[in-house]
C-alpha cells in the first residue's frame, strides 16, 4: 500500500527513480514538434495547511491570488510556443484550486478555453475542498466545461477532520458533494484516508458506508504516510503517532470489499470506480504518456525528458511576469529509469505491468506466484488480492 497521491503527474515517478543516477541537462530545451494530450495546472493556496500534506502549498494570500492567475496563463502561453497543446486531459490541483474567488477561477478558465483546442477534451477536473464550494462556484465551473470534481473529504468523522486539520466538518462536506450534483456533475471523486492516528475500523467502515450512500462515480482511499517536512511526521519521529502494518492492512482489506460489493472497480491500489469513470488523466502518466505541468512545483515529463518549475509561487510570479523561464533544473531519463517508473506505476494498476519488463526478474516473479502475491493475466503480471496489501515490497523487487 502507499499514499502515493494522484493530483501531480510526476510526484510518484520522481520519487521511483530518486536513487538511479540522473542525467542532469539544465534547463529544458524547447521542442515544437511534441504533441500534449496532458496538462497539469498546480494551485498551491491554502485556506489552511493540513499537518500531513507534504505536496507544495502556502497560505492563501488574496494580494498575490490575481497576479498568480495572470502568471498561469502567461506560462501558458509561453508553453504553447514551444509544444502543440491538444489536451484529452487537465487537471488543476493543489493546494486547494477552490481557494480562488469565483471571479479569478472565471478568469483562469476562460483564459485556458481561449487558448488551447478543447476539441479532443475527455475530462477537466479540479481539485476542491468541501469548505470552498458554494453552489455559485460549482455552477461557474461546470458552465465553464470541468467535467470532474474532485472533492478532498478525507473522513466524515469530525474527530478525525479536526485532528487532520481540515477546515470543514462532515455535514459541510455532504453539502458542498450535493452542490456539485445540484450543479450538474455527473463525475465526482470523494478522496478519503485511512490509517489515521486514533482511528477505528468502525469509523473506517462507517465512512465507506457514507460515501457509498452518496454514490459518488470514483472513490480514492489512501493510507495514511508521515511525509517528511510535515507536522505529522515530526510527531511519528517523536513516538506520539505509529505506524500499525496489520491495522492498515485490514483498513484497505476492508475498502476492497465493500466498495467491490457496492459496484467499484478496483482499477489502482488507491482507486476505486464506476464502470466508465476510472480517472482518465491519471491512467496517462501511469502510462507513462507525456504530460506539461503549469504552476510552481509542477513537473512536466517529455519524451525522455523532465523537469519541475520552482517550488515558491512569488519567485514563479516574478519570473513569468517577467518573461523569464520558471523552471528548474531538468533531467534525461534512461532507458532504465523509464523501466523502473513502468513497473512501479503499472504493477499497481489493473492492468498489471508488462511480461517483458519483468524478463530478467523469473525467480522474483516465480517466487511472487508461489506466493501468491502475482498471477499471470493476458501477457501481464497482475497483483492477487493478497498482493496489493504488499504492492510497495513486490514493486521493489523489481527496482
Amino acid at each position: 500500500m502507499s499514499n502515493s497521491r494522484n493530483h501531480n503527474p510526476g510526484a510518484v515517478v520522481a520519487a521511483v527513480s530518486a536513487s538511479e543516477p540522473r542525467a542532469k541537462s539544465g534547463d529544458m530545451p524547447a521542442a515544437t514538434d511534441a504533441s500534449i494530450r496532458h496538462l497539469y495546472v498546480h494551485i498551491p493556496f491554502c485556506a489552511r495547511i493540513c499537518p500531513y500534506c507534504a505536496f507544495y502549498k502556502d497560505l492563501l494570500d488574496r494580494s498575490q491570488t490575481w497576479r498568480f492567475c495572470e502568471a498561469i496563463l502567461r506560462e501558458l502561453d509561453q508553453t504553447r510556443r514551444s509544444f502543440v497543446i491538444s489536451p484529452e486531459t487537465i487537471y488543476f490541483g493543489g493546494g486547494t484550486p477552490t481557494a480562488l474567488t469565483t471571479a479569478q477561477l472565471e478568469f483562469l478558465l476562460r483564459g485556458f478555453r481561449e487558448r488551447l483546442d478543447l476539441s479532443f477534451l475527455e475530462e477537466w477536473t479540479i481539485e476542491a475542498n468541501p469548505g470552498s464550494v458554494s453552489m455559485r462556484k460549482a455552477a461557474l465551473l461546470r458552465k465553464l466545461g470541468v467535467t470532474r470534481v474532485s472533492l478532498g473529504v478525507q473522513s466524515w468523522e469530525d474527530e478525525l477532520l479536526k485532528l487532520l486539520g481540515r477546515d470543514h466538518n462532515g455535514r459541510q462536506a455532504e453539502e458542498s458533494f450535493r452542490s456539485l450534483r445540484a450543479a450538474g456533475f455527473s463525475n465526482i471523486n470523494v478522496d478519503l484516508m485511512f490509517g489515521l492516528p486514533g482511528q477505528t475500523i468502525d469509523q473506517w467502515k462507517a465512512t465507506l458506508g457514507t460515501s457509498v450512500a452518496l454514490q459518488p462515480e470514483h472513490v480514492s482511499a489512501y493510507c495514511l504516510t508521515y511525509e517528511e517536512d510535515t507536522e505529522f511526521f515530526v510527531r511519528h519521529a517523536s513516538g506520539e503517532f505509529r505506524q500499525d502494518a496489520d491495522g492498515d492492512a485490514e483498513f484497505f482489506d476492508m475498502a476492497m470489499s465493500i466498495l467491490e460489493n457496492a459496484g467499484y472497480e478496483h482499477y489502482e491500489i488507491s482507486n476505486y470506480a464506476r464502470p466508465g469513470f476510472s480517472s482518465v488523466h491519471n491512467r496517462a502518466y501511469w502510462l507513462g504518456e507525456d504530460y506539461l505541468g503549469i504552476g510552481p512545483s509542477a513537473v512536466s515529463t517529455v519524451d525522455t525528458r523532465r523537469w519541475q518549475n520552482v517550488c515558491d509561487y512569488r519567485i514563479y510570479i516574478d519570473r513569468v511576469l517577467s518573461a523569464q523561464s520558471p523552471r528548474g533544473p531538468g533531467e534525461t531519463l534512461t532507458d532504465e529509469m523509464k523501466r523502473m517508473e513502468r513497473i512501479a506505476l503499472t504493477l499497481r494498476t489493473r492492468d498489471g505491468v508488462s511480461a517483458s519488463d519483468l524478463k530478467h526478474f523469473a525467480p522474483q516473479t516465480n517466487e511472487f506466484i508461489a506466493l501468491d502475491l502475482l498471477r499471470e493475466s493476458n501477457g501481464n503480471f497482475v497483483l492477487t488480492r493478497k498482493g496489493k496489501a504488499l504492492a510497495d515490497s513486490v514493486a521493489e523487487a523489481f527496482l
